[in-house]
């Protein structure tokens, strides 16, 4: 399975990174800052979105996308390909935003 995070856990996270960190919303909303990837949810399994993630299973990994719902799809379907440390964010971009944190169009 993997991780809800808060907005205002993310943020905590953002500021010592250990993470691979993916904006899996489409179409393209902005992202958050640092992110690392965008790879469209649905396309996440695809051998070569895959391949842009890291090769250990036990990579951490942060997903968003707008609402949360995205990204709760792609968390599963990652969870499913064997990855053990997936987190995702509550509530997307729109509970970033509301939680006063700024997106980059």
């Amino acid at each position: 399975s993997y991780q809800n995070i808060t907005s205002d856990e993310l943020n905590g996270m953002l500021k010592n990174k250990d993470f691979v960190f993916v904006n899996v919303h489409i179409p393209f909303a902005g992202n958050i800052a640092n992110t690392d990837l965008s790879i469209p949810y649905d396309q996440i399994n695809i051998p070569e979105n895959l391949s842009q993630l890291p090769d250990d299973k036990n990579a951490k990994i942060v997903l968003y996308c707008r609402s949360g719902r995205m990204s709760a799809i792609a968390a599963e379907v990652l969870v499913s390909q064997g990855y053990t440390n997936i987190w995702d964010l509550a509530g997307g971009m729109v509970d970033w935003e509301a939680a006063g944190f700024g997106l980059e169009k």
